[in-house]
């Protein structure tokens, strides 16, 4: 069927492709039309003979050749023609298209770089708080610490002070921190995580700091300088010990984030209240200033020491008249380049975040194409235009050979979909044969399997014969003793004497009701059942037998909460199956044993093995066991195997033959444990649902 669709596919993307060459040769025709001037041409396809096809005639002809340049752009009088007049209005209507569509793409461009800038400068002041966050209880958590309250007494003792260097050096280096160090009152430093380096801030003098001073007037300072001892730039974040003993200072430096910043590609700078730049990603510019700085702050800037020799020069940034947002960013010698200066403040602080982004590239490449495309775009409209005159010839035409080719086209479909059908059908009824074949072959099967507990039925039938006339004899027994003992007037006697001829019918009941339900036929279902009940059954049926064969048989009873799925008089005929055959291996044997026993792992598969001790199978026919009509008896009819695995295999589960091939035979019946109970389960065994 697929074979037959894919063979019927391909055809027809046969004729679709036919059908889109034939369109290509007439696209191919129209355009070399329109370049080349002569009436006649030829496609330039060679046929079988070698030879062109035959030119065909145009209407484009007297078009191209009145456009010609001989034809003049004016007229005889000088005037201007109206074709010249159309060219120029067409030019002029392309300029003004292309002006316009790069003033809206560079307005659009803008617009679109504005909005990535505020988008980035957010993250970005994200960043750099988080930064200064991590550092910020730092200095509050170590002025309350006792081994730093201690160092600043009056006599802290060298051990302490060197076991208070060691600390703060392990706290910085976990914390990231650039150094931490311990000011006396007095503004010398005790303490210091750099002690013991070349550069250790152990002995300066830093009373000056206006962070110093703050912490000590306020219980807490901060202040952005260039290090006295260090000479690198960072935030000095200061906490007062006690009140007034000291101050513990924490510097942090942000040479991380001006490395992020770097790798944006994008100028990014941070200035304090007074405009200076503290942070940024350009190293040029530290310590610049966006504004003018005047004498009397510049002279507190260097009594404080905040900046070392720094100049404080103004920043390289002009602005644009007309865009308050725009810039020019001058860089010496060369090019200046324009940029989008946005900024942010940075909360907590008096900082602003500030970013440059270039806008020259982006603007440029979008007014380009805004010119590409908007000249493109009039030059096409104007061909359209200029083209509409004689489309409606060629459209018709065009219109006329495709529904021709349609039509044929359309036939050859009905037909090819004719024998799709007809196909369709044949298999369709194949189909069907075959279903119906599976329905007989089940029904078959059926009939096999009822033949099979048929013939087990009367492999045991004369030891059940002898279990139901032993109680018949003492029901005997028991009636007469009872007439004998109502002549006497010993009515107890004669009660207790019924209810043992009671308990004697329910057993040949219960026996008869087992037969009953293995001789049944039964329809496959797959429900919980109870695994003991199934074994019980299953060995009430051949306890007789194997009694009369004087056979041991051991059995492990299952868990009386066991269940497992599957259908309980099927799973019973194949176990007495099992059994059965199990004791026909071993009847005459010395040494004749059958045990039925219980394998479970605690997984979701219960194991039920039959082993005896009779000769075993031999290699050659283990593999055909389980074949129909396979069997090793004189008298067997080799269904018993192939229907107990046919049924196993209708519950979920498995029949194998495990082991024993030279000393007895094992086989393993596998099925699914039950995980909820059916309300079914309780029924017993072979009564009618």
């Amino acid at each position: 069927m697929a074979a037959l669709r894919g063979g019927n596919g391909n055809r027809h993307a046969t004729e679709r492709r036919r059908v889109a060459f034939l369109h290509f040769i007439e696209r191919k025709r129209f355009f070399t039309a329109v370049v080349q001037p002569p009436d006649r041409f030829s496609c330039g396809f060679p046929h079988a003979s070698g030879r062109s096809v035959p030119a065909f005639r145009t209407g484009w002809s007297p078009l191209i050749r009145s456009a010609a340049p001989e034809s003049g752009a004016r007229t005889p009088d000088g005037t201007p023609s109206r074709r010249g007049l159309a060219i120029l209005l067409g030019l002029c209507a392309v300029l003004a298209a292309t002006w316009l569509a790069g003033r809206t793409a560079e307005r659009w461009a803008l617009s679109d770089l504005r909005r990535a800038a505020r988008s980035a400068i957010g993250l970005q002041v994200g960043v750099l708080l988080a930064e200064m966050q991590k550092q910020a209880s730092l200095p509050l958590a170590l002025a309350t610490d006792p081994e730093v309250v201690a160092a600043l007494g009056p006599d802290p003792g060298r051990g302490l002070l060197d076991r208070v260097d060691k600390r703060l050096a392990q706290i910085a280096a976990a914390t990231g921190s650039a150094v931490i160090y311990v000011i006396g009152a007095d503004g010398l430093t005790v303490a210091a995580s750099n002690a013991g380096t070349d550069r250790s801030f152990v002995g300066q003098d830093y009373g000056f700091r206006p962070y110093f001073k703050q912490a000590l007037a306020g219980g807490a300072g901060s202040q952005f300088a260039l290090g006295t001892v260090s000479s690198r730039p960072g935030l000095y974040l200061a906490r007062r010990v006690g009140t007034g003993a000291g101050v513990v200072v924490v510097k942090v430096e942000f040479d991380a984030v001006e490395a992020a910043w770097r790798a944006a590609h994008e100028v990014t700078f941070v200035t304090d209240a007074r405009g200076i730049v503290l942070v940024t990603s350009e190293p040029g510019w530290r310590f610049d200033t966006l504004d003018a700085i005047d004498a009397a702050e510049r002279a507190r800037i260097e009594a404080g020491q905040e900046f070392g020799a720094a100049s404080l020069k103004r920043l390289p940034l002009h602005p644009i008249a007309g865009k308050p947002d725009a810039v020019r960013v001058a860089r010496g010698a060369l090019p200046a380049w324009t940029a989008i200066l946005s900024q942010a403040p940075v909360p907590g602080t008096d900082w602003r975040l500030h970013t440059l982004t270039p806008v020259g590239t982006a603007v440029e490449r979008e007014r380009l194409q805004a010119w590409i495309i908007a000249a493109l775009a009039t030059a096409l409209v104007g061909y359209g235009l200029f083209a509409l005159a004689d489309r409606g010839r060629r459209t018709r035409m065009r219109l006329s050979e495709a529904a021709a080719r349609r039509a044929e086209l359309e036939t050859r479909v009905e037909a090819r979909t004719r024998a799709l059908r007809e196909t369709n059908a044949q298999l369709r009824a194949e189909i069907a044969e075959r279903q119906r074949g599976e329905a007989e072959r089940e029904r078959l099967g059926r009939e096999l399997a009822q033949a099979g507990r048929l013939a087990a039925l009367g492999q045991f039938a004369a030891s059940m014969a002898h279990e139901i006339n032993q109680p018949l004899a003492a029901i005997r027994s028991y009636a007469d003793n009872t007439a004998i003992l109502i002549r006497r007037g010993r009515s107890d006697d004669a009660a207790e004497n019924a209810a043992a001829i009671g308990r004697l019918t329910d057993r040949i009941a219960g026996l008869t009701r087992q037969l009953k339900g293995f001789a049944r036929r039964a329809s496959p279902r797959r429900e919980p059942v109870a695994l003991r009940d199934v074994v019980a059954n299953a060995l009430e049926l051949v306890t007789a037998r194997a009694a009369a064969l004087d056979v041991p048989l051991a059995a492990d009873l299952p868990d009386p909460d066991l269940r497992v799925l599957g259908d309980g008089p099927r799973l019973e005929q194949v176990l007495v199956n099992l059994l059965q055959n199990a004791l026909d291996a071993v009847a005459g044997r010395p040494d004749a044993r059958v045990g039925l026993h219980l394998r479970s792992d605690g997984g979701e598969r219960i194991a039920i093995e039959v082993a005896d001790t009779g000769p075993g199978i031999p290699d050659a026919l283990r593999c055909q066991v389980f074949d129909a009509f396979f069997t090793t008896k004189a008298d067997g009819l080799g269904l018993g195997l192939a229907i107990a695995r046919g049924i196993v295999e209708d519950c979920g589960g498995n029949l194998i033959l495990a082991g024993g091939a030279d000393a007895g035979t094992v086989f393993r019946m596998e099925l699914l444990r039950a995980t909820e109970k059916s309300p079914g389960v309780d029924k017993p065994l072979g009564a009618t649902p």
